[in-house]
């Protein structure tokens, strides 16, 4: 099982930019769905949060300038950034809570980060 995030740039303050993260591998289902982002020298952040019906949470700070959507079908996670600060710059993981099939085990799963810059 793995996660893959993309997405990730370079953009100028007010802008916008889409993150993704596909989980694949030997799943039985993805329960819980979350972006978080780390700086250098600070401890990862919750950015936001899905889960399996739809239901969303997200770090105040994020609220209506984030939005976070999945597609089940294709184990997905979206992350639409829009109005973007410099107080963004981070590198963002993707987070999940999935059942792996082989074992039947609930394990959580990181993706490998993807770097978003909003230059001034």
């Amino acid at each position: 099982v793995q996660l893959q995030a993309s997405g990730g740039g370079l953009v100028q303050a007010g802008g916008s930019l889409r993150l993704s993260c596909v989980a694949s591998g030997n799943i039985f289902v993805v329960n819980d769905m979350a972006w978080y982002r780390q700086t250098p020298g600070k401890e990862r952040e919750l950015v936001a949060g899905i889960d399996l019906g739809g239901s969303r949470n997200y770090a105040a700070s994020m609220q209506g300038r984030f939005t976070i959507s999945r597609d089940n079908a294709k184990n997905t996670v979206y992350l639409q950034m829009n109005s973007l600060e410099p107080e963004d710059t981070a590198v963002y993981y993707c987070n999940a809570g999935l059942v792996n099939k082989a074992t039947m085990h609930y394990g959580e799963y990181w993706g490998q980060g993807t770097q978003v810059t909003v230059s001034s």
